[in-house]
């Protein structure tokens, strides 16, 4: 699967990302990533990739009602799900955007804040760049990444399931999330897009999953996966949902049990 394909987040894949696993592996980055983003003290701020808004909603509360955040996402689907959750005098505008180019005149921006969203970018050196295009001098490019399958057993698990129900042809949509975890990479990338003063730091959570369940249908119905074992025919996703839920139980113990998760943040400052 393309990173481009990996990222069409549409129809019921919102709803179930959201409700399934936002709790459980986007909200504790997205305090982290909104602590980050405070500290920087921003006026004006984008949020790219904001999907269903769990990032949104982290951002606003951690930051002044005075600073402005327009929130942009790909898919439309899910920046309408992130709207839903504001009122209308929040001081958010959304749009929707490509992160390829975006539309915003050149230094509109002290901050951008992006929450697991370059890892599906296709050219990432080119987005950086359009990031940097857009960022005021001295502003900060502020964003998280997976870590490695290994370090985060859900999608370890995950993604042996799919290579287990598809032995010919497993769906790929793990690699793409989770196949951007080398920093060298990434600095790699920052430098042909502009960025020579980078920092990083490697954020390891454990946490709480209610029920295994409840997250392991959202590993499966809150992605584009689903697109690919629904055209199958031949193989039932809730199948799959109960085989990862059983593994993470075995590895993990009974719910509620404590998920290990491991990500890196990057700060990239435009200078």
């Amino acid at each position: 699967m393309s990173s481009l394909a990996a990222a069409q987040f549409t129809g019921d894949i919102p709803r179930f990302y959201d409700q399934h696993l936002g709790p459980v592996i986007f909200e504790p980055y997205a305090a982290d990533l909104a602590r980050r983003a405070a500290a920087l003290k921003p006026s004006a701020v984008l949020e790219i990739a904001g999907g269903t808004g769990v990032s949104t909603v982290a951002l606003r509360a951690a930051l002044p009602a005075a600073a402005r955040i327009v929130a942009t996402d790909l898919n439309q689907a899910m920046l309408d799900i992130s709207q839903a959750k504001f009122g209308a005098t929040t001081n958010i505008e959304f749009r929707q955007a490509d992160a390829m180019a975006l539309p915003f005149e050149n230094e509109a921006f002290d901050l951008i804040a992006i929450q697991f969203g370059v890892m599906f970018f296709p050219d990432r050196p080119a987005a950086y760049a359009e990031a940097r295009r857009v960022l005021k001098r001295g502003g900060t490019l502020l964003f998280n990444v997976w870590g490695a399958m290994a370090a985060n057993a859900f999608a370890e698990i995950a993604n042996a399931t799919a290579i287990k129900f598809f032995p010919e042809n497993p769906p790929k949509f793990y690699l793409v999330p989770f196949g951007y975890a080398d920093n060298q990479q990434v600095y790699a990338d920052l430098k042909a897009g502009g960025f020579s003063e980078v920092s990083h730091e490697v954020v390891r959570v454990a946490q709480t999953t209610p029920d295994w369940r409840h997250f392991a249908r959202g590993l499966i119905y809150g992605n584009p996966m689903i697109a690919d074992i629904q055209a199958s025919k031949t193989v039932k996703a809730d199948d799959m949902v109960d085989a990862i839920a059983a593994q993470l139980e075995g590895r993990l113990g009974p719910a509620p049990a404590k998920l290990p998760l491991e990500a890196t943040v990057y700060a990239a400052r435009k200078t």
